[in-house]
């Protein structure tokens, strides 16, 4: 199959390996042409995981969006939030009927990114998908290496439009068998771990993440206070999720602590056991408060807030996230005051995300 993947990041490289090995065209956008040059000239990523370090030659490494999505019949991005919007954008002019967008995880990304192409100009009938997770623990070790802590087992999946469930699922299992449909986009953003695990990890290191230049918030900041504050608010994404008639499976996150029956399996002691997450994280740049916190999380209590579901964790860590930002976060971008939606009966919202626009 033909794919495209759009990204320079960890997840980026992951999946252009990956997917590369297992016999797939793939051709990766980057936009930093520099960046992206010993790419180019080398023609292939080092991959390294269990099985070792191997060269894995691509097709086609671009700073041109265009030579990246033609053809493509999926097209997979594995960016932060923050860039899906300027991403929609470069894609707009050259996506056709047929192609199906990938967002793993998505932040809601899948209806905000349709809506942006649309009023760009471009009226393809696309499928937008997006999952809970990354499909891989990755972090790059140079400028063309990557290391694949583990891979996810199971990736529940939501489409924008709805109706278009079957089609979208059926060509991202070509590329990613461990993908499982799960509804609607909106039923796919309320199974985005990144805002359930990182802000109470980054509130509650605070203090570590500030002092030490390296700090690992997988090991020595996930302690019991820690895990019982995650806990309390998964149980409330959980009980939105219920709220707009979302069954289960929830993938509730202390699977991921406790047992293999979260989406990457038993993984946490191999996260802490690579190392890769012992890092230097800024409190107010890093993609766990851009991302996972002023949207993620603030789309989250938004979701809380339409439903009637008390949420009172989500709501606090937001407000002391934008209390050492300095700025309100109630009302962020992707909320659904901003984005229209919080005046749609349960009923309204359920068409709409079925039927696209």
């Amino acid at each position: 199959m033909k794919i495209a993947i759009l990204g320079g990041g960890h997840g980026a490289y992951a999946a252009t390996a990956d997917l590369s090995e297992t016999g797939h065209e793939v051709r990766l956008w980057r936009r930093d042409a520099a960046a992206l040059e010993p790419l180019v000239q080398a023609g292939a990523i080092t991959l390294k995981d269990a099985a070792g370090a191997r060269e894995v030659p691509i097709a086609l490494a671009t700073a041109d969006i265009g030579a990246a999505l033609k053809g493509a019949e999926l097209i997979v991005i594995p960016t932060p939030a923050i860039a899906q919007h300027d991403i929609a954008l470069a894609m707009a002019p050259h996506l056709v009927d047929g192609q199906v967008v990938f967002l793993p995880p998505g932040t809601f990304g899948s209806y905000v990114m349709a809506q942006a192409v649309k009023a760009a100009g471009n009226r393809a009938d696309v499928a937008w998908a997006e999952t809970g997770t990354l499909p891989y623990l990755a972090r790059k070790h140079g400028e063309r290496e990557v290391n694949v802590t583990i891979r996810a087992i199971r990736l529940p999946t939501g489409v924008y439009p709805a109706r278009k469930e079957a089609q979208a699922i059926e060509v991202i299992r070509r590329a990613y068998p461990a993908v499982h449909g799960c509804g609607d986009a909106l039923s796919g953003a309320l199974m985005n771990a990144g805002p359930v695990i990182h802000p109470p990890l980054m509130v509650m290191n605070a203090a570590p993440l500030q002092h030490f230049e390296r700090w690992d918030i997988h090991n020595e900041g996930t302690q019991r206070a820690v895990r019982d504050v995650t806990d309390r608010l998964d149980r409330e994404r959980m009980a939105v999720r219920e709220a707009f008639g979302q069954g289960a499976p929830h993938y509730p996150l202390a699977d991921h602590y406790n047992n293999d029956q979260w989406m990457y399996g038993d993984a946490h002691k191999q996260l802490v056991k690579s190392g890769d997450w012992r890092e230097n994280i800024d409190l107010h740049t890093h993609r766990y408060i851009t991302e996972d916190t002023e949207l993620g999380l603030a789309f989250l209590a938004s979701a809380a807030r339409h439903t009637g579901v008390d949420a009172p964790i989500a709501h606090g860590l937001l407000a002391i996230v934008g209390g050492f930002l300095g700025r309100d976060l109630r009302q962020g971008p992707r909320t659904f005051e901003s984005l229209g939606l919080a005046g749609l009966s349960a009923a309204q919202l359920k068409q709409k995300l079925h039927d696209g626009e």
